[in-house]
C-alpha cells in the first residue's frame, strides 16, 4: 500500500514545501510551517476515478453585452471606489489595519442599504452581537433592517443566508475567522481561509448576491492569508489611514468592474465616517504659506485631482552618514532625485540630513511628484519660501530633463478651482489648456527649476566647477 503524501504550506504566503523547514523560502518568515493533508480542503486530489466531463457551448467575441447591474449604497465615496456600487453576484475584499475603520464603514453602508429596501445579512466572526449592536447605536444605524448573526462555522453561514429570500449583500466579517468542517486545520490558516472563501465565492456566483469579505493585513501591509485569495474576489480594496488623521482613504487595487485606481476619502469622527467630497481642501487645510521646503502637488487618483502638500527639510547633519527619512512616498525615487540634484544641477547635499513628508498621512504612488519633491528640497536648502499660489507636477529623469505626465487639463482645473494662480509644470505639456487666468510656467529641464527657484547659485551651497 502506498504511503499517503502530505505536503507543507506557509500559512503567511501559501507557499507549499516537500518537506518541513524552519524558514520559509517564498516570505522569508520563521516557524510557519505547518504539515496538512492535500487530501482535504481546496485543491485536493479526487479521492475516486473523475467522470467524463461535458463538452461546453463555445461562442465569438461579437455579440450583445449587458452590463452588470449594480447596488448603489448612496454613500458616493464607496461607490466611486467600486466603480458605481456593489455588482450582484461578484466577491468584495477589503483589507486594512486593525481599528482602522473597516466595520465602521461596512455597518453604515448596510443600514443605507437596508434603508433603501435592500435585504442585507451581517455576518460577524469576531464580535458578539451585543457588540455589533452597540456599534451600530454609536453610528445611528440601529433603526435600519441589517439582519445579524455571530458565526464562523462556514456550513452554519451558508445555511443561514440560503434560507428564506435571497440577501441582496452579505459582509462577512472577517475572513481569518472562518472554519471549515471539510478542513483539518486551525481557523485563520491557509488551507481554513482559501476553503472559506471560495465557499463565500461561489454561493454569490450562484445566488447573485453580492459578498463582502473582510481581511486582516499583515505587518507588511498585504492581506493575511495566501495571495490566492485576492486573485479568487472580483474586488481588492484597502482602507488606508495614518492614527494620527483623522482621514481615511478607500483605495482600490483591483477591480473587475470598473476603474483600479480610484480612491474614497472620509474622515473619523464619534458619529463613524463622513464623506469628504473635496480632499483637496481636507489635505491643504493646514498650509502654511510663507514656510520654505513647502511645495503643493497636483496629483491625480483615478479620474479625481488630488492637491496636497509636499514638505522637505534640509539640514545640515553632524553624522557620517547623512539620514534619508521619507513619509507617503518612495525612498527609492527620493535617492534619485538627490543624485539628478547633485549630478546636473550642482546641488550639493551629501552633508545635510534629508527629510521628506507628505502633509495629512497621503501617500503619493506617481512619478508625476517629482518636480514638486525638487522644488520643496531646493526650497528648504535655500530658505526661500515657495511661491503660495503655484502648483507643481512633472517626472524628472535621470537625464535632468522633466518629463510631460497625464490628465493636465485636469489637474490645473482643480488648481485653479481652489485659487492656486499659477503652476510649474512640463514644457513638452500638451494638454495645456488654452487661455484662462492661469499663469502657466514651462519647465524644460532641472537646472531651469533650480533657477528660477533660487535665483543664485551662492544660495545653494555650489562651487565654481571652473575652479575645479
Amino acid at each position: 500500500m502506498a504511503k499517503p503524501k502530505t505536503q507543507f504550506v506557509c500559512q503567511n504566503c501559501g507557499t507549499v514545501h516537500s518537506r518541513w523547514a524552519g524558514k520559509c523560502d517564498g516570505c522569508g518568515e520563521w516557524n510557519t510551517i505547518v504539515e496538512e493533508d492535500p487530501m482535504g480542503g481546496i485543491g485536493a486530489g479526487p479521492g475516486k476515478v473523475p467522470k467524463k466531463g461535458r463538452a461546453v457551448a463555445l461562442t465569438t467575441l461579437s455579440g450583445e453585452t449587458e452590463e452588470a447591474p449594480r447596488i448603489h449604497t448612496g454613500i458616493s465615496e464607496l461607490d466611486r471606489a467600486t466603480g458605481g456600487g456593489f455588482v450582484r453576484g461578484s466577491a468584495v475584499l477589503v483589507g486594512g489595519d486593525p481599528g482602522i475603520g473597516k466595520s465602521t464603514l461596512l455597518m453604515q453602508a448596510a443600514a443605507a442599504l437596508a434603508r433603501r429596501g435592500h435585504r442585507i445579512i451581517y455576518v460577524s466572526g469576531e464580535e458578539a452581537v451585543a457588540q455589533v449592536r452597540l456599534r451600530a447605536q454609536r453610528l445611528g444605524a440601529a433603526d435600519s433592517d441589517v439582519l445579524l448573526a455571530a458565526e464562523t462555522n462556514v456550513e452554519d453561514i451558508l445555511a443561514t443566508i440560503s434560507d428564506g429570500k435571497r440577501p441582496d449583500l452579505v459582509i462577512i466579517d472577517s475572513i481569518q475567522t472562518l472554519w471549515s468542517d471539510t478542513a483539518d486545520s486551525a481557523p485563520g490558516t491557509v488551507t481554513q481561509v482559501r476553503t472559506g472563501v471560495q465557499a463565500m465565492i461561489r454561493f454569490a456566483k450562484q445566488t447573485g448576491a453580492a459578498m463582502v469579505l473582510v481581511g486582516h493585513v499583515t505587518k507588511e501591509g498585504q492581506i493575511a492569508g495566501p495571495r490566492v485569495v485576492e486573485h479568487m474576489v472580483d474586488a481588492v480594496l484597502y482602507f488606508e489611514g495614518d492614527r494620527g488623521h483623522h482621514y481615511r482613504i478607500l483605495r482600490t487595487v483591483k477591480n473587475r468592474f470598473g476603474p483600479t485606481d480610484e480612491i474614497g476619502v472620509f474622515e473619523m469622527s464619534d458619529k463613524g465616517l463622513r464623506e469628504v467630497s473635496n480632499p483637496s481642501e481636507l489635505f491643504l487645510g493646514e498650509r502654511n504659506a510663507k514656510s520654505p521646503g513647502a511645495a503643493v502637488f497636483a496629483g491625480m487618483e483615478g479620474t479625481r485631482p488630488v492637491l496636497v502638500e509636499v514638505q522637505a527639510l534640509v539640514a545640515p547633519t553632524s553624522l557620517g552618514t547623512p539620514r534619508r527619512a521619507v513619509v507617503g512616498w518612495d525612498s527609492s525615487r527620493l535617492s534619485m532625485i538627490l543624485a539628478v540634484l547633485e549630478a546636473h544641477c550642482g546641488v550639493r547635499l551629501g552633508q545635510h540630513d534629508v527629510y521628506l513628508n507628505v502633509a495629512g498621512g497621503y501617500r503619493i504612488s506617481e512619478p508625476a511628484a517629482d518636480l514638486a519633491v525638487a522644488s520643496a528640497l531646493v526650497s528648504s536648502l535655500a530658505g526661500l519660501a515657495l511661491p503660495a499660489d503655484r502648483v507643481y507636477f512633472g517626472e524628472i529623469s535621470l537625464s535632468g530633463a522633466v518629463r510631460p505626465v497625464s490628465q493636465t487639463a485636469q489637474r490645473l482645473k482643480e488648481a485653479e478651482k481652489l485659487g492656486f494662480a499659477g503652476a510649474m509644470l512640463p514644457a513638452t505639456s500638451s494638454e495645456i489648456p488654452k487661455g484662462g487666468n492661469g499663469q502657466w510656467i514651462a519647465i524644460e529641464d532641472l537646472p531651469d527649476l533650480v533657477s528660477r527657484i533660487a535665483g543664485s547659485r551662492k544660495n545653494l551651497g555650489q562651487t565654481d566647477r571652473e575652479d575645479d
